[in-house]
């Protein structure tokens, strides 16, 4: 068995994503995963997951490896809430029916990566609060967040972990750059896990702001 390492994608696909955003979102997604594919590595070992989070939230893709991987198409409707918090407690059990725990028998997966992508805030504070505490009994890898257009509030991801990156725009190049940045750091997260070593990001682009 070769260890996997599992990768989960948070999409906020609340109203406020209706229009070029969305089609941004499904051109930066889609191009990430023929970017890894060009990774032997990542095709040995990376399984993608991915949850969209409007006012439901969805496992539109359950844990897959990313050389069985379909594009997808990634909808949204026309308005409504974001529901952070519903989505994150959905990737606790998800991550908890999906990792394997290495035993005296065999080595388990690698710890799992999170990245959570929002162009707003939490409509469900109380338990987005909650589920971070989950998050972080789950002992990931690396957790990126990402807060991209005007109205994304990056202190909420803070919250959730230190690595947040901005981005200004919604539009196609910038979320093609943010993903492109995203495909690094699975790459080099593969290979520092391998190597035992903490993980480290890759330096973002101009495009997108660290936000300390």
């Amino acid at each position: 068995m070769t260890r996997r390492l599992l990768a989960y994608f948070l999409l906020d696909t609340s109203g406020s994503m209706h229009g070029e955003p969305i089609q941004a979102l499904n051109n930066g997604f889609n191009g990430l995963i023929s970017m890894l594919r060009s990774d032997p590595q990542a095709m040995d070992s990376l399984h993608v997951s991915v949850i969209t989070f409007d006012k439901e939230v969805k496992n539109i893709v359950p844990l897959t490896d990313l050389a069985s991987f379909q594009p997808v198409e990634i909808k949204c409707p026309e308005s409504g809430p974001t529901h952070t918090g519903q989505a994150l407690d959905m990737l606790c059990d998800l991550v908890k029916a999906d990792l394997v725990k290495g035993s005296t028998e065999r080595k388990g997966d690698w710890k799992p990566l999170l990245f959570v992508f929002t162009d707003g805030k939490p409509s469900d504070l109380p338990l987005y609060r909650t589920a971070i505490t989950k998050i972080k009994a789950l002992d990931f890898g690396m957790i990126v967040g990402c807060a991209a257009g005007p109205k994304a509030e990056t202190s909420f991801l803070k919250e959730l972990t230190n690595e947040v990156v901005r981005l200004d725009t919604t539009d196609v190049n910038t979320l093609t750059t943010f993903f492109k940045w995203v495909s690094s750091s699975i790459e080099m997260g593969s290979k520092s896990q391998g190597t035992g070593e903490n993980m480290v990001l890759p330096p973002p682009p101009g495009e997108l702001i660290i936000v300390v």
